[in-house]
């Protein structure tokens, strides 16, 4: 069975793919998964956010070519992703002036360019595949705000989360400015909101099937995952 690498932002999605991805993914006959964590999601005042994508690049590669059945992929928040400078992840800054549905793809194409580019002319592309969460992991959480509210013990705050879920036509748009990102919001109703834990707690009571119904992008994702078992 090959191997499949999910390169993680932090705890919170390296718990997602551990107690949600991994046996989602085993009814389609893809067994061996690990996360890998690119980034201290603790640690981002003072680590400056999620690492630069050359870092994160040598990382991918390192693994790709040491396990030639190897496949990789990412799932990093498209909110925190560094847009100039060292850090800069490919296509990042264009993808900001763009239309919604376009970011997340402009983002994606730059990434396996990069790692193509690098791999070789011999490099089987099917063997990476980029993924960006957009905005944030938050943002998937309003799939369901009642499955949210009971998830982390509070349902008496279905209803102020369903007021910003009601302002987007799908979770996946709730924006990326720093006080209106989906942890900002969920920061501001939820007091002492602890992401790892809670996170996951909520996504385990939404379930993975609504989150896919009510986020395309994020649903294109697992669908192409899914595939892996049949190669």
């Amino acid at each position: 069975m090959r191997r499949l690498l999910v390169h993680v932002e932090g705890e919170t999605e390296e718990t997602f793919v551990n107690e949600i991805l991994r046996p989602h993914l085993a009814k389609w006959g893809v067994t061996n998964i690990s996360a890998r964590i690119i980034g201290n999601a603790r640690q981002r005042d003072r680590r400056g956010g999620i690492r630069g994508w050359n870092e994160v690049k040598n990382d991918i590669i390192r693994h790709l070519s040491g396990d030639r059945d190897c496949i990789a992929t990412t799932m990093v928040d498209y909110y925190g992703l560094p847009k100039t400078g060292e850090k800069a992840w490919p296509n990042r800054e264009v993808a900001g002036s763009l239309a919604f549905s376009l970011k997340a793809e402009t983002v994606e194409k730059g990434m396996l360019k990069d790692i193509t580019i690098e791999m070789g002319d011999h490099f089987n592309g099917n063997r990476f595949i980029p993924f960006v969460v957009m905005h944030e992991f938050e943002g998937l959480l309003f799939s369901d705000c009642d499955a949210f509210a009971s998830g982390i013990g509070r349902k008496d705050l279905a209803s102020p989360l369903f007021e910003i879920r009601d302002q987007f036509s799908t979770p996946e748009e709730i924006n990326d400015s720093p006080s209106t990102a989906p942890s900002k919001r969920v920061e501001s109703i939820i007091k002492g909101y602890q992401k790892p834990f809670l996170g996951c707690l909520a996504v385990l009571e939404i379930g993975l099937e609504k989150i896919m119904d009510a986020c395309p992008h994020f649903k294109q994702w697992i669908l192409e995952l899914e595939r892996i078992g049949s190669r």
